[in-house]
């Protein structure tokens, strides 16, 4: 088994709990700004992938280097050794990025970063010319940040926001790693009721779901690295076959999505039996003046509308009056709710027991929880 320099790549503000749940797995881990840095095997390639809920994606870092002319990035590409991980008819399409760098031109990082590994290989292949890209699939980001360019090789393929269980969706629909990131940040078990009065096409419902019942987000997906000759498949299996031990199918779950769309309760219903949760979450058209509830001791999360929209706002701010009127009489719940709108606390009649700062994609926004009473002991 190999060593492997591992990035799990995180949201800004999801650092921590992208680290927590690096250590989760049983991997030492470093926090910088958008990654968590560890050491792992093939086998944690592979549990990392399926496991990871609040990260974006897990690359292998072949290189790290400083460059300040073209030639010193062609050579010391050049110098990592690219035959470790590369078959001879690899697919290896380079993407790059560069911030605070001499080298700013991104398009000539990429081609010049693509022709030193291409130099590489034809010597370790023995080739005179280069060959057909016609095998498996590895992609090389060359990523510039004050001079220092990191090299590294994607294992995921597509982000590990895509569960697969999405059938559709709404207009401006939350990331499953932002979603399961807002469950992760309450304090939810999976024996109290959860809620979310703005479900759109539910997403945060069935990353709860997920959670709740311990499944792991990447059990229904491939990745890139799959494809890769010197992962076994025995150890995709394996690490498929602990996440299905470590599922627990049979704990009850009290989980309620509502909408004032009816179209996309609907969505929302079929995007949980996608994922194989259909039976166990309950959405329902509602608007969110109208939630009342005789349980105690659950926990709300919600993404409203935030008003971006200047026509939007008078009405935004009218619902999150209400809101307040409504979450205002279920004392024992702790309510989750996030918006980028400063003036929430204002409208919604109360202030937050905390605030934590997170990005919705490009937007800006807080999570403004509010911490229900805590419940007697023999209700825990």
């Amino acid at each position: 088994m190999g060593k492997y320099q591992l990035i799990a790549t995180a949201a800004m503000g999801l650092e921590s709990l992208v680290a927590k749940e690096v250590r989760a797995l049983g991997y030492e881990c470093e926090v910088e700004n958008g990654k968590v840095i560890y050491t792992g095997d093939e086998t944690a390639i592979a549990r990392s992938n399926l496991w990871l809920r609040t990260a974006d994606r897990v690359k292998i870092r072949v290189g790290e280097f400083k460059a300040l002319t073209f030639d010193e990035l062609f050579e010391k590409t050049k110098a990592l050794p690219w035959e470790k991980f590369l078959p001879e008819n690899a697919e290896f399409p380079v993407i790059g990025k560069s911030v605070k760098s001499t080298l700013f031109s991104v398009s000539d990082c990429q081609a010049i970063v693509k022709k030193a590994v291409v130099e590489r290989l034809k010597k370790h292949y023995n080739r005179s010319t280069w060959f057909e890209e016609n095998g498996a699939f590895f992609r090389i980001e060359v990523a510039l940040l004050k001079d220092i360019a990191t090299i590294t090789i994607d294992t995921s393929g597509q982000g590990l926001h895509k569960r697969g269980y999405r059938v559709d969706q709404g207009e401006a629909p939350l990331k499953e790693t932002l979603a399961a990131a807002l469950v992760m940040l309450t304090n939810w078990k999976a024996d109290h009721p959860f809620m979310d009065p703005f479900c759109g096409s539910g997403t945060i419902p069935i990353e709860a779901a997920l959670i709740g019942q311990n499944i792991a987000p990447g059990f229904n997906r491939e990745f890139a690295s799959e494809g890769w000759d010197w992962i076994p498949e025995k150890i995709w299996d394996n690490a498929r076959t602990e996440a299905e031990d470590l599922a627990n199918y049979d704990q009850p779950l009290d989980i309620l999505g509502t909408d004032i769309d009816h179209r996309m309760v609907k969505i929302a219903q079929e995007n949980a039996f996608e994922a194989g949760l259909g039976d166990l979450i309950k959405f329902k058209q509602m608007q969110v003046r109208d939630i009342s509830t005789p349980k105690e001791y659950g926990v709300i999360v919600g993404n409203p509308p935030y008003g971006e929209r200047i026509g939007d706002k008078p009405e935004v701010e009218h619902m999150y009056k209400e809101m307040g009127q409504a979450f205002n009489k279920l004392d024992t719940w702790s309510i989750y709710i996030l918006t980028s709108n400063e003036e929430f606390e204002q409208l919604y009649g109360k202030r937050a027991t905390k605030k934590r700062k997170l990005f919705n994609g490009f937007i800006r926004t807080d999570l403004y929880q509010y911490w229900g009473k805590r419940p007697p002991r023999s209700f825990e």
